[in-house]
């Protein structure tokens, strides 16, 4: 029996402003729109999806998962992506990290890795 992955499924206190935010960041669309479930992808017909459900409590401790991103300009794409609402947060990480971790606008890690040698 084969398994495809569908989703990965993301708690938030606000759905809809949650996902159009990783939309934007991603390049994604949104793809299904309810007030319970709000799923961006790639392309409509493209998998992983990123789906964000409503929860009643904010996010209190480290992500167990969490998203890396790998752009071509590792600096450009923080800038960007702090000017759209991300911050830097300090995880324990090394001061010799090639990454950057950030978080979103409901406090989920996640790294800006450097760009590919």
């Amino acid at each position: 029996m084969a398994n495809r992955w569908e989703n990965l499924v993301v708690d938030a206190r606000d759905p809809a402003r949650l996902a159009r935010w990783w939309a934007e960041a991603l390049h994604y669309q949104i793809t299904y729109e309810k007030p319970d479930e709000v799923e961006i992808r790639r392309g409509p017909d493209e998998l992983p999806g990123l789906v964000f459900v409503p929860v009643p409590q904010d996010k209190a401790v480290k992500n167990r998962l969490h998203i890396d991103l790998r752009p071509d300009d590792q600096e450009a794409e923080i800038e960007r992506l702090v000017d759209m609402g991300a911050r830097h947060v300090d995880i324990g990480q090394s001061a010799e990290a090639t990454w950057v971790v950030l978080a979103d606008p409901e406090g989920n890690e996640f790294c800006v890795l450097a760009a590919r040698q």
